[in-house]
């Protein structure tokens, strides 16, 4: 299992409603990707966001990285949504938690 942290700063000027629009258009979109397991979203004192996007492997990942929409999606990230962003992948070795999370 793999673990996709996403952190976020969204610029100032945005329009949030169209944020908001491309945004759910992604969840819907990544939903579609084999091995795409789940996605949540947080939000940080300082303004920023953080997703954790969960993959079943590398493939799966990249698979989403390379899907048409999200690559014009990134673009308008870049360009028009976010002041700049960290992406960390990372292999999970455990998980665990009380009552046991979800898969």
């Amino acid at each position: 299992m793999k673990v996709v942290l996403f952190k976020i700063r969204v610029r100032e000027d945005i329009d949030q409603a169209e944020y908001e629009r491309t945004f759910e258009q992604m969840l819907e979109l990544v939903s579609t990707v084999p091995g795409f397991r789940s996605i949540e979203g947080f939000a940080g004192e300082d303004g920023s966001e953080l997703a954790v996007a969960w993959f079943d492997s590398d493939e799966s990942i990249a698979e989403w990285k390379q899907h048409p929409q999200h690559l014009v999606t990134q673009e308008r990230g870049r360009t028009e949504f976010f002041s700049a962003y960290d992406i960390t992948i990372a292999e999970v070795d455990r998980r665990y938690g009380w009552p046991h999370p979800a898969q």
